[in-house]
């Protein structure tokens, strides 16, 4: 095989699967593009914002950037646990912004073959939003919500990004 046949295969390979970082919410595991991610920091009470919303814990510097901090548990609805050892902030980079995600544990890092994903089922209820989920994958017994950070925090509730 020639090079270029070999980077070309390589190319198509990387297209039938991704890499997600996993995390729990509550018993609930989730999946976010890798790409997105930029480092995974032990939970820091962050500085409070006055009138921010209640999923926004506040503000943290990492390493002289101010990164909004938020908690995906009360975002996503999720019931509220305390923080403990386990507890992390993701730190992402979502269209040129860092921000902070706070979540219950990072279990590892996954590649899913594309074909191992499932559509996310169409819910009418009012109280599930299924906008920000693209997929659900079954790895071994875990059934792993896959959801898209990026529309997440960059929807216009959060206020995180201009529009």
């Amino acid at each position: 095989m020639t090079a270029i046949a070999a980077a070309h295969s390589h190319d198509a390979a990387a297209r039938d699967s991704a890499e997600y970082l996993t995390f729990r919410l509550g018993a609930e595991e989730y999946g976010i593009d890798i790409l997105r991610v930029q480092e995974i920091r032990s939970y820091e009470n962050p500085t409070r914002i006055a009138n921010a919303p209640r999923h926004m814990l506040g503000v943290v510097n990492l390493r002289g950037v101010i990164v909004p901090v938020v908690d995906l548990r009360i975002k996503l609805g999720c019931p509220s646990v305390e923080y403990n050892g386990l507890t992390v902030v993701i730190v992402l980079n979502v269209k040129g912004r860092v921000v902070g995600v706070v979540v219950d544990s990072v279990s590892d890092v996954l590649e899913l073959p594309r074909d191992q994903i499932r559509a996310a089922p169409e819910m009418t209820s009012t109280t599930v939003d299924t906008a920000f989920i693209t997929g659900i994958a079954s790895v071994g017994e875990r059934m792993l919500i896959l959801m898209d950070i990026e529309a997440l925090m960059s929807s216009p509730d959060m206020g995180l990004m201009d529009a």
